[in-house]
């Protein structure tokens, strides 16, 4: 335990103050989370008309995936217009009123800002294709090319090079996405001054804060640029990116809006500037964690690398910045399923050990009744672009048909985007209509309904979890210290002020372990305050076995 000269210094008035560090927050993807015009499709109303299932579950504040308009090339990534909802989510009066609703309840709504790149059907876009002296021209990165010679050689995140041809104007455009995603072009004053006035705009419509997508690619190394270990180094953190944030940041402060940004490519020695009071955001989504192990096609998540990550990232952002905590969202395969075994035992112990972190936690829609992964059987399952891509790409290689599906679809972003398992009836409650993407067939025991029922269910287990945050200053402040490093299965830590300690130790796997806790902990002192399984006094020699879980608490003199 640490001594006196190391004990957590006194919570500032700032810290207090900043409502977002003792939130809860839950994403919600709103083509999968409920569709209330029966088209098939999640919408705006059907958020509405959920929203006091959230209040119950306890969080505080709601990220929204993009609802924008778009020619959904990437899912509502690839915006036509900023300032328009897209038609299958409903209309901005939908939106207004979701957005009183939630209020009303004391909820807190968070949208998906999306400036790297716009769709190629938005109007500056279309404008800049016109020719070379348009005045939305320089409102993207276009170049000197021929058709079969790029200006370089560099790869997009989606596969295949970063640059499209364009025969009308005889040049290229930029994107580090999907060729119908061309990157916005930042060295342009116009173009920040447009994307400000669309802020603002969104600000003073109400809404709570922010979560910026892509934003650590906002800026490019010139295009002669030699790439060495890193490809993606040309556009991810690139130095001179840091005025535009601090623009951003301008705005945000302002407001005193959250923000919490995507900020790929930054390392967690790197996260204080980006994040915290004197930071970009208010936090940052890091992806340090999400390593892999086992053979293509059978791939899961590695503990020992998530401890380690977590680890790094809580120790760089003690005394400067604050975390985000996810484990699974939009963009990952379901963590019951990357990290457990599917079960109701792995979901609780994975909550336990994400709820009771030092920062912000994100919990994705269903993550709170322990929806998995989808058995998909077939590549005409798939809605992501990326998986297809994927796909097509280990058969051209020769991979054979069956192989080439299991090892696209291992990491799919679809197994995280299947609708909402509402209830024990068709389409799993979401819809009446046939889904936009298939409903898992274990719905039938896998729903919130029976879970909200159920006193020992995942999602009771949450609600515990989130009350436990929001009532102790120690889970929510403390100071954080990895326990048992080295073991292979067993993810421990403390969080500790001056006047209270609390233990976390949990079990992630479905296996008997013995562990030996340090003669620090005086074990006799402790109280348990939370279990998953029986109760079980804290003792020097832990048995510990099927992902159970364990909650202490001890008073300091």
């Amino acid at each position: 335990m640490p001594n006196s000269a190391t004990q957590t210094k006194q919570v500032s008035t700032v810290e207090q103050n900043s409502w977002w560090k003792n939130a809860v927050g839950y994403q919600i993807y709103p083509r999968s989370f409920k569709d209330s015009n029966h088209d098939g499709i999640g919408d705006l109303n059907g958020i509405r008309e959920k929203l006091p299932y959230l209040k119950e579950l306890g969080i505080d504040f709601i990220w929204v995936n993009p609802i924008y308009a778009s020619p959904n090339i990437d899912n509502g990534y690839d915006i036509s217009d900023y300032q328009a909802i897209h038609e299958d989510f409903g209309t901005m009066e939908d939106f207004q009123a979701l957005l009183k609703e939630a209020h009303r309840l004391d909820l807190k709504i968070i949208m998906d800002l999306v400036v790297n790149h716009t769709s190629d059907q938005h109007p500056w876009f279309l404008e800049s294709k016109k020719s070379l002296d348009n005045p939305y021209r320089d409102y993207y990165h276009w170049t000197d090319a021929t058709k079969d010679c790029p200006p370089n050689n560099w790869q997009s995140f989606f596969g295949g090079s970063t640059w499209t041809y364009d025969e009308t104007t005889k040049q290229s455009y930029f994107h580090v996405f999907a060729k119908e995603q061309p990157d916005l072009n930042w060295t342009n004053p116009k173009v920040r001054h447009d994307i400000y006035q669309m802020i603002r705009w969104w600000l003073d419509l109400g809404i709570d804060g922010f979560r910026i997508d892509a934003i650590s690619h906002i800026q490019k190394e010139p295009w002669d640029f030699n790439i060495t270990d890193n490809q993606w180094a040309p556009f991810m953190n690139v130095s001179g990116i840091e005025v535009y944030l601090q623009e951003l940041k301008a705005i945000f402060d302002e407001y005193k809006v959250m923000t919490v940004g995507e900020a790929s490519g930054v390392p967690h020695h790197e996260a204080a500037d980006w994040t915290g009071d004197n930071g970009y955001f208010n936090m940052i989504f890091e992806l340090e964690h999400c390593e892999r192990i086992g053979e293509p096609g059978y791939q899961k998540g590695s503990i020992s690398h998530l401890k380690n990550s977590l680890n790094q990232w809580q120790t760089s952002l003690a005394d400067h910045g604050w975390n985000a905590l996810y484990l699974e969202n939009h963009d990952t395969p379901r963590s019951v399923s990357v990290y457990g075994d599917d079960s109701p035992e792995a979901a609780k112990a994975l909550a336990t050990v994400l709820l009771l972190l030092k920062g912000t936690p994100f919990i994705y829609q269903g993550q709170e009744v322990g929806m998995t992964n989808y058995p998909f059987t077939s590549i005409e399952e798939i809605d992501g672009a990326d998986t297809i891509h994927f796909y097509q790409t280990l058969l051209a290689q020769g991979t054979k048909s069956e192989d080439a599906l299991a090892i696209a679809v291992n990491w799919s972003r679809d197994h995280s985007r299947t609708p909402f398992q509402w209830e024990d009836t068709l389409h799993g409650g979401f819809s009446t209509a046939t889904p936009w993407l298939q409903v898992n067939e274990n719905y039938r025991m896998i729903n919130a309904a029976q879970k909200e029922l159920e006193s020992s269910s995942i999602f009771h287990h949450y609600q515990e979890l989130i009350r436990l945050r929001k009532e102790t200053t120690a889970l929510i402040h403390g100071k954080f210290e990895l326990l048992l490093p080295e073991h292979p299965t067993v993810f421990s830590y403390t969080r500790t002020t001056e006047t209270e300690q609390w233990l976390i130790l949990v079990q992630l796997a479905r296996e008997q372990t013995t562990v030996s806790l340090p003669d620090t902990l005086d074990c006799s002192a402790w109280k348990e305050v939370l279990a998953t399984t029986k109760t079980q006094p804290l003792t020097k020699q832990m048995l510990l076995s099927d992902y159970e879980a364990h909650v202490y608490k001890k008073t300091l003199n």
